[in-house]
């Protein structure tokens, strides 16, 4: 059976502004996976994505977890031998905060004039519930044109991705049967440009611990006490001090066991791509980049490992002075992976470093927010090809192949326990402030990313299983 694509690219046009009332009524619920006073909301969020499924013509059901639940769809191909595709995105979002610093209610989402026309601001404008849509969009102008998808999909949204999905592997595992396809579509990553479409193939894995220093049974006075107990402020900020070397290389032993680099055709492309450091660096008020010797920025973002303090407590941090050696101390730290590394090896070193160091009567306490590899999509892969030229119909030019510093943990998990390939095709740009006041997705971002999907299931539906 064949579909003409331009049909449905003409109903996802003519329906323009319907997708983005669709969308904005997605944004109004506050998911935020992290903070338990919303759980009521992430699951309306679950609920409510779960019903546009139907509407669609998908077999839709929310699914209980143990922590918040999973949606999981499903629409069949036009005949036993066509593909089948699983569609990966989260439904849940980043708390808000600060708010004072949104321009406006970061749950009230705003259609806002900016430097490439309409954008859409809002809590999880663009990562993920925007892109979510941008596929379930075209889904829904297949569905209306034809009557039927071009291939099998499987759509699997989680409500834990920015929590640390404690209940993703489990599912997983569960209903692996249920979930198998012959490969997995993850729009969670970005563009070039807003020209230029991107295929991300390498993604970092990552470990994330919270770990607290305890020292002195209760808060003491710094004059009474002050260099004769140990200051678990100070032996903190001293442990991760010691954790990089003069060229910001990683000093705990075996961090870079197994590391693979990529092969030089793919350096020699990233050296081939435009520079784009001066933009990246002048968007965050910066001029020079910063980070391990020897390797350029995107080297740096794309393929070294890193370890960073995403934020540090103890003592006293209220207005005005206190002389206190507080009782403890507390840091969250996160370690970006790159291909070859063992996440679980990584956080067992991590957290024997710290203990190693720690003088006596002091102890550690520590807490796991999850362990993650890293990703490399095989550059032979016939659902990449395809992927690049449905990318291709619809921008005109050809997807560039990039890395990512970021971390996706389904990504791993998919590619682990139900052994398919993974595609990160995604429509963000690097100025949408993900995670930050004033997230926004470009209008044009969002209208492409639906072409773009529809053009990709097409070229998807004309291979086989």
């Amino acid at each position: 059976m064949s579909f003409e694509l331009d049909p449905v690219l003409r109903c996802l046009e003519s329906n323009r502004s319907e997708a983005l009332a669709r969308l904005c009524d997605f944004l109004r619920i506050p998911s935020i996976s992290t903070d338990p006073k919303h759980a009521a909301d992430v699951r309306a969020a679950a609920e409510w994505v779960t019903a546009d499924l139907r509407s669609i013509g998908f077999n839709a059901a929310v699914r209980v977890t143990k922590g918040h639940p999973m949606v999981v769809a499903t629409a069949d191909g036009p005949s036993p031998d066509a593909p089948r595709m699983l569609f990966y995105g989260h439904y849940d979002v980043q708390p808000a905060d600060p708010l004072e610093l949104w321009t406006s209610p970061p749950f009230d989402p705003q259609i806002l004039k900016g430097a490439h026309g309409d954008r859409i601001v809002a809590r999880g404008a663009v990562d993920d519930k925007g892109q979510v849509m941008t596929f379930l969009e075209a889904c829904r102008a297949w569905r209306s044109t034809h009557g039927a998808l071009p291939c099998a999909v499987t759509v699997f949204l989680e409500g834990e991705e920015e929590s640390g999905s404690p209940s993703l592997e489990p599912f997983l595992r569960e209903n692996a049967q249920e979930l198998k396809a012959d490969f997995c579509m993850i729009s969670d990553t970005g563009m070039w440009d807003i020209e230029t479409p991107a295929i991300t193939t390498r993604l970092r894995g990552l470990v994330y611990v919270d770990v607290t220093i305890h020292g002195p049974t209760r808060d003491l006075h710094s004059g009474m006490y002050g260099g004769a107990v140990p200051n678990p402020c100070d032996v903190l900020a001293g442990i991760i001090a010691s954790m990089h070397d003069t060229d910001r290389r990683v000093t705990i032993p075996g961090f870079y066991d197994g590391l693979t680099m990529p092969s030089d055709e793919t350096l020699k492309s990233w050296s081939a791509l435009p520079d784009m450091e001066g933009e990246l660096l002048g968007d965050i008020g910066l001029s020079k980049g910063y980070g391990e010797n020897g390797f350029s920025l995107l080297e740096r973002v794309w393929a070294r490992p890193t370890v960073e303090i995403n934020g540090m407590s103890g003592g006293y941090t209220g207005p005005g002075a206190k002389t206190v050696i507080g009782a403890f101390a507390n840091a969250k730290i996160s370690c970006r992976l790159v291909p070859g590394q063992q996440a679980v090896s990584i956080e067992k070193s991590l957290i024997e470093y710290i203990s190693s160091r720690l003088p006596e009567g002091c102890r550690l306490e520590w807490h796991s927010h999850g362990c993650n590899n890293a990703i490399c999509v095989r550059e032979e892969s016939r659902w990449l090809n395809a992927a690049e030229s449905g990318l291709q119909s619809v921008f005109g030019r050809p997807a560039l192949r990039v890395g990512s510093g970021g971390s996706i943990p389904a990504a791993g998990m998919i590619g682990s326990i139900l052994g398919m390939d993974t595609l990160l095709v995604g429509f963000g740009l690097d100025d949408d402030r993900v995670h930050s006041p004033n997230e926004k997705f470009e209008v044009r971002c969002f209208v492409n990313g639906a072409r773009s999907h529809a053009a990709m299931l097409s070229a998807f539906g004309r291979l086989h299983a």
